[in-house]
């Protein structure tokens, strides 16, 4: 049966602080900043509410960019958590 190597391979999980908190902000941060630079038609689609708030990106560019930036959150938390870091 499959069921002592599934048991055998639990993953570490840690419970919300602040830190991950913290973590995923600047991950967030990051995949905006990296977008900014990236990104050649930041206002092509539907436009945000206050445009100079979201730095004149449009809805796709600030939904792709904030998904990037969890995505790379996610890796970034499960990996510290994972060496026992936080």
């Amino acid at each position: 049966m499959l069921t002592p190597t599934l048991l055998a391979v639990a993953v570490r999980s840690s419970n919300w602080s602040p830190t991950i908190g913290l973590i995923m902000l600047i991950c967030n941060v990051i995949a905006i900043a990296f977008g900014k630079y990236t990104i050649k038609n930041q206002s092509t689609g539907p436009a945000m509410p206050s445009p100079n708030l979201f730095g004149g990106f449009g809805l796709g560019a600030v939904l792709g960019t904030t998904c990037f930036g969890h995505i790379l959150g996610a890796g970034v938390i499960l990996g510290l958590t994972n060496i026992g870091a936080i």
